[in-house]
C-alpha cells in the first residue's frame, strides 16, 4: 500500500463544497445540469487548477450524457451531486429508474444515439451503478 501523495493533496480543493442540484426530469434540465457542472468546476479551478486541459470538458460531457440518459430513460426527477476528491471529481446522478445503463450499438442511420454510455465508460476512472429505494445512483470518478 502506497502512502505517497497523488495528484493535488493540498487542502485548497476541499475549500470547494459539494454541489447538489435537483431537476424535474424535463429535456431542458440537461442544460441545467451542464451549467451547474460548469459553475462547480470554475469554483474548483480557482482553488485547485485541473491537471490537464481536457479535464473540465470531459466532466461536462459525462454529466451531459448521464443527465440525458436520466431524462430519456428514467421518468421523473433526478439529482446531480458533484464533489472534489483528492485527485479528481466524484459525480453522482440519482434517477428514478432501477434499470442499470447498458451499452447500445451506435446507429447513425437512425439519428444517432448509443454512444453515451460508451463515452462515460471511456472517460471515467471508475463507474458504478448502485440500486436505491427509489431508482439508482450512478457514481463516476473523473480526473481533475
Amino acid at each position: 500500500m502506497s502512502t505517497e501523495p497523488r495528484g493535488n493533496d493540498s487542502s485548497t480543493s476541499w475549500a470547494v463544497p459539494e454541489r447538489t442540484a435537483r431537476f424535474t426530469g424535463e429535456p431542458q434540465d440537461v442544460t441545467g445540469a451542464r451549467l451547474a457542472t460548469v459553475e462547480f468546476l470554475r469554483a474548483l479551478a480557482r482553488s485547485a487548477p485541473p491537471s490537464a486541459p481536457e479535464c473540465a470538458p470531459d466532466i461536462v460531457l459525462v454529466v451531459t450524457e448521464l443527465a440525458a440518459n436520466a431524462v430519456q430513460y428514467a421518468p421523473g426527477p433526478f439529482e446531480l451531486r458533484l464533489r472534489p476528491t483528492f485527485d479528481g471529481v466524484h459525480v453522482t446522478l440519482s434517477d428514478t429508474s432501477s434499470v442499470p445503463p447498458e451499452p447500445r450499438a451506435f446507429r447513425p442511420e437512425s439519428g444517432g444515439g448509443g454512444i453515451g454510455w460508451h463515452l462515460v465508460q471511456a472517460l471515467c476512472r471508475q463507474v458504478s451503478v448502485v440500486p436505491s429505494g427509489t431508482g439508482k445512483d450512478v457514481h463516476v470518478f473523473l480526473p481533475w
